[in-house]
């Protein structure tokens, strides 16, 4: 898929992603319609025969979709993520140099304010590659600085819903800037996932 992808530009991988986030929501919502089973109930009862009240059929192929559009996702974002830096990089050239940290690098001082202990699959979370472990260094304007508690993230959450919001994470001392979307899906809240204090 990537190959197909690499010739477009920025703009026109945003608008493919946000295709992929519907065609996910749209698979997500017809697994919510065969009896809520999500994209790991089971699929037989207790005594192991096929649920009578779900289309086992239809079930399958959702779930074969989801998988395959969450992997093309996971493809676009990593290139859309390195067009995105060398828009960037073009312009700190153009601006000089400046202290800014490049995303992708190993750190030694960077350090979050909050950490990921769950990530629902198919959230805007997940889709927007999120995981357990990944420690949050930015959530949109919110950084260590400023700071002060979970509520300050859960407001940045309500006023970006269907917007874009720039997280920096720390995962195994590389920091990696992704793009999420907090929105409604077929799980609770807006982004499917749950954060942490540090201990």
């Amino acid at each position: 898929m990537e190959e197909e992808l690499d010739g477009l530009s920025a703009q026109e991988l945003l608008e493919k992603r946000d295709g992929i986030e519907l065609e996910i929501r749209e698979q997500l919502a017809v697994l919510e319609q065969e009896g809520g089973v999500g994209m790991k109930g089971a699929l037989v009862d207790r005594e192991g025969f096929p649920r009578g009240d779900v289309d086992i059929y239809v079930v399958r192929t959702a779930r074969q979709k989801v998988l395959c559009l969450q992997n093309d996702h996971k493809s676009l974002m990593k290139l859309l993520e390195k067009k995105l830096h060398a828009i960037h990089a073009e312009e700190r050239e153009r601006r000089g140099p400046t202290d800014e940290l490049p995303s992708n690098q190993p750190v030694t001082r960077a350090r979050g304010f909050v950490i990921v202990n769950q990530v629902s699959p198919g959230s805007p979370a997940a889709v927007a590659g999120l995981s357990v472990g990944d420690q949050i260094c930015e959530f949109g304007s919110i950084k260590s600085e400023n700071f002060q508690s979970l509520q300050d993230i859960a407001t940045v959450v309500q006023h970006s819903q269907n917007s874009t919001v720039r997280v920096v994470v720390l995962r195994g001392g590389v920091t990696t800037v992704l793009s999420l979307r907090p929105q409604r899906w077929s799980g609770r809240g807006l982004l499917g996932c749950n954060i942490v204090l540090p201990t």
